[in-house]
């Protein structure tokens, strides 16, 4: 088993950082939404999904999945929109300057989110894992974050988030290579874990939504056009959305059948125990990913909050000020909440930031088919709002 763990990471890690491919515009372009969206997801998604749906996880993934992109499609259709000479409606107007102050409050709290996750692995093997520790791990790379962006900006950011997100997947590629092996073995042995879902109907509906932030990141695209045109920004979004779809349907689709489901209150880093079963190398490899996710997703999403903000004040407040202002409040949430309210506030906003970009797209459409699909968007991005549940955790 670690013997194909790592042949499978190494021959990943080849490819990652192969020339004709980490420098190519497109797989640059794709880096940023794609590390976004495979940030803290393969982290807490699995052992949630499949503590809550049971054998119907994988059913769970996909339309989670396919509500993201759905989602993806409005923001999509909006970057094409604000390409165009042909002057836009006036309420649009309005509604994309609200979407905007309120993705950047999205931003902010997503960022400190992934660092959050990103102290508590830090710290999970070690003799010092405490929630103390933790935070004061996550108040360090918020440090040098801050550093990285005001003495570099954007282009270093970039490269550092590049770097990650290569580690980032293939270590995934070896975790799924790992459990396709353990997959098979339960298989073959007739030992396949069916488990009943625990919840169902509206509750089921309202975890889902509460759940939609760990698919979110597809729409830093939106805000990278000092850096890439519109053509290439729509394309590598859906380029980041199939990629990062593949990988969690395989993911989800392989725990959920192999491990009983979970006990109690969920803790962010179940993932660990759960993968030390498989192998024992896989939870050190593991953490290395977490760290890695948690460091590309809060980097591609204090790239998209610097150009946000450059947009949204007209140029009046660089990047650089706003990676300082990104920090300052999630220092604040750092050591004001917990990882689990930081998540509920995250998903919220999240949720009402694509309500107002689905209500953009409805107003400027003009197809009534897409019109309809784009305001029913809007309304399912209200409920989630309003009646998402926090994920529980303990």
């Amino acid at each position: 088993m670690t013997i194909i763990i790592l042949t499978t990471l190494c021959l990943a890690t080849a490819l990652m950082f192969w020339p004709r491919l980490s420098n190519a515009t497109l797989w640059r372009a794709t880096i940023t939404p794609l590390a976004s969206i495979i940030g803290s997801g393969f982290l807490v998604l699995g052992p949630i999904l499949h503590s809550s749906f049971g054998l119907y996880a994988p059913a769970a993934m996909a339309a989670l999945s396919l509500l993201a992109y759905t989602f993806g499609a409005a923001v999509r259709f909006n970057i094409h929109r604000i390409a165009e000479t042909a002057p836009r409606p006036t309420l649009a107007n309005q509604i994309e300057v609200l979407a905007s102050w309120a993705l950047t409050f999205a931003y902010f709290v997503s960022v400190t989110y992934y660092l959050n996750l990103f102290g508590a692995f830090a710290v999970s093997l070690t003799p010092f894992n405490t929630p103390l520790n933790a935070e004061l791990a996550t108040t360090a790379v918020f440090g040098v974050i801050l550093l990285i962006g005001v003495t570099k900006g954007f282009a270093a950011l970039e490269r550092l988030e590049q770097i990650s997100v290569g580690i980032k997947l293939a270590i995934i590629a070896g975790l799924l290579a790992g459990l396709m092996v353990y997959f098979a073995d339960k298989a073959s042995s007739d030992e396949l874990i069916f488990s009943p879902a625990t919840v169902s109907g509206w509750p089921a509906l309202t975890l889902g939504f509460g759940l939609l932030i760990t698919v979110q990141g597809f729409e830093t695209s939106r805000y990278l056009g000092n850096n890439y045109d519109p053509p290439t920004r729509v394309f590598s979004m859906k380029l980041a959305q199939w990629i990062s779809t593949v990988i969690y349907l395989i993911y989800i689709g392989l725990l959920a059948y192999v491990f009983p489901p979970a006990t109690g209150a969920i803790s962010e880093t179940e993932i660990i125990d759960m993968m030390a079963i498989v192998a024992p190398i896989l939870p050190l490899l593991l953490v290395t990913a977490a760290l890695a996710a948690q460091l590309s997703a809060a980097i591609a999403d204090t790239s998209g909050s610097g150009g946000l903000m450059v947009e949204l004040t007209r140029g009046k407040i660089g990047e650089k000020q706003a990676y300082t202002v990104l920090v300052g409040i999630g220092l604040a949430l750092t050591w004001m909440a917990d990882i689990f309210q930081i998540i509920s506030y995250a998903s919220r906003a999240f949720a009402i930031y694509y309500a107002l970009q689905a209500t953009i797209a409805a107003l400027s459409c003009a197809q009534p088919i897409r019109k309809s699909l784009f305001w029913a968007l809007a309304l399912i991005g209200l409920l989630a709002a309003v009646f998402g549940r926090a994920i529980e955790g303990g």
